[in-house]
């Protein structure tokens, strides 16, 4: 997951050369739903109860699906959109950075609005260190007013918020449900390329300038980024639970950096690296992985 998403901030950048920042959050919302869905249709996969009776392929109770169109908006649909506009202001290297505040803007989420995780001392010191350092990744000081790039690094910040809510809610209301992974990341990304083409008229019309580098961008963010990669996410949600799961962004800001400098020679100043160091700090405080005052356990001696 770390790989495919840290190289979608790439995609999203070399897609924008060619279409809109709409038409990129259509394109693979559309063209991963409907991976998906071809996943599902000849798979079609069920998951067994305890009783050994087999479930159906799609749920038919209407809150799930009501659960799912509220994940379609914060998991997808506003979460695109967001970092599509912002890489038209912001380098992919920096919006890849931005999304290591994931794990941070989750414990947050997860413990104060959805309540499905505690956090202790340290961990609560960790969420104020992540948010120290994403204050010094924005720079304060070289900006006087609410426009440009700093327009851009704070549409970065929404998204991660909307993924922290997105990990928070499926917690809290969809994991538990007997739904297989590939039906579920299915119904998540597919009620969101619903919600796409309703949004047609507003978000993906315009002219557009196709070359290979654009389509094969479009495809990857697509297929791979918002379908395959969604599958594994979901098994990994139920395993380790939404703040372990956001993990992944330990990665992403790495392969994004890496691609960004490498492949479009995008540079940055020193503050962003040091924020992100400060961020990582804070994950690795907010998760358990590190501890304030820890005691040190004494070894009794054997004779």
């Amino acid at each position: 997951m770390g790989l495919v998403w840290g190289a979608s901030f790439l995609f999203m950048k070399v897609a924008l050369e060619g279409v809109s920042f709409g038409q990129v959050a259509w394109s693979r919302t559309v063209l991963g739903a409907l991976a998906l869905a071809v996943v599902v249709a000849i798979t079609r996969p069920r998951v067994t109860a305890s009783d050994g009776s087999r479930g159906p392929v799609l749920p038919k109770e209407p809150i799930v699906w009501f659960h799912f169109l509220v994940v379609a908006f914060v998991n997808c649909v506003i979460p695109y959109l967001c970092f599509a506009w912002a890489e038209q202001h912001v380098s992919s290297s920096l919006a890849s950075i931005y999304n290591a505040t994931t794990p941070i803007m989750t414990a947050i989420m997860a413990t104060l609005v959805f309540r499905v995780e505690k956090l202790g001392l340290s961990r609560w010191v960790g969420v104020g260190v992540g948010i120290l350092g994403v204050v010094v990744i924005i720079g304060p000081w070289q900006y006087s007013a609410l426009t440009g790039s700093l327009a851009g690094q704070l549409a970065c910040l929404v998204a991660t918020a909307c993924y922290g809510i997105s990990f928070g809610y499926q917690r809290r209301f969809l994991t538990d449900r007997p739904i297989a992974p590939a039906t579920f990341a299915a119904l998540s990304i597919g009620v969101a390329g619903v919600v796409m083409l309703a949004l047609t008229p507003l978000v993906a019309t315009g002219p557009v300038t196709l070359t290979l580098p654009v389509v094969g961008s479009l495809l990857a963010l697509g297929i791979l980024g918002t379908g395959f990669a969604y599958i594994w996410n979901i098994s990994v949600l139920r395993a380790w639970g939404p703040t372990n799961t956001s993990t992944v962004t330990y990665v992403t800001p790495v392969v994004g950096v890496v691609l960004g400098v490498a492949l479009l020679g995008e540079t940055f100043s020193w503050h962003e690296p040091l924020g992100a160091l400060v961020v990582l700090l804070g994950i690795l405080l907010a998760q358990g992985r590190l501890r304030l005052g820890a005691r040190r356990r004494t070894v009794p001696l054997v004779e």
